[in-house]
C-alpha cells in the first residue's frame, strides 16, 4: 500500500486568480509513482480553494467576474473592522463558503480519471500572495 504526502507550492498575482494545477498534480502522481487509488488535494489557506471545471480562457474570466459580484470586495464587512493579518479578507472568505477547500480525484493506471472537459484549479480569492499551498495525499499502490 502506498501513502505518500506531497506539495505544490504555487504564486499568485492576482486578487481573485484560477491557475490550472492539473499538470503538476499529474507530476506529483508519476513522481508519486501512485498507479491505482485516490489523490487528495486539500488548499492550505482559508482563503484559497480548489476546484475542478473547464479549462476555457473566456470562462475562467467569466468566473472571476461572477465571483467578484457574488461577494465584492468593498462590502460591509465585520472581519475587516479589525482583520487578524492586516488584510481586508473577508470577502474571500465569504466567497470560500461557496467552494470546495479539497477535491478527491480517482487514479488508473498512472491517470486522474477525469472528465474530457476537467481540470484542477487552485482558486486564488485573496491575492497576490507570495507563497500558496496545496497539500496531496497519495493513496493506493505503485
Amino acid at each position: 500500500m502506498l501513502a505518500r504526502i506531497d506539495r505544490i507550492e504555487l504564486v499568485t498575482t492576482e486578487p481573485i486568480q484560477i491557475i490550472d494545477i492539473t499538470a503538476a498534480v499529474r507530476e506529483r502522481i508519476a513522481a508519486g509513482e501512485l498507479r491505482d487509488g485516490l489523490v487528495t488535494l486539500i488548499s492550505h489557506h482559508t482563503t484559497a480553494r480548489l476546484n475542478l471545471n473547464e479549462r476555457e480562457e473566456r470562462l475562467q474570466q467569466d468566473m472571476v467576474t461572477f465571483l467578484k459580484r457574488l461577494v465584492p470586495r468593498d462590502g460591509d464587512y465585520g472581519h475587516n473592522i479589525a482583520p487578524v493579518d492586516d488584510r481586508d479578507n473577508a470577502h474571500a472568505h465569504l466567497i470560500g463558503l461557496f467552494a470546495n477547500a479539497s477535491e478527491s480525484i480517482p487514479v488508473a493506471d498512472g491517470e486522474l480519471l477525469l472528465g474530457e472537459w476537467q481540470s484542477v484549479f487552485f482558486v486564488e480569492l485573496d491575492g497576490p500572495r507570495p507563497k500558496r499551498q496545496v497539500i496531496l495525499q497519495l493513496l493506493g499502490r505503485s
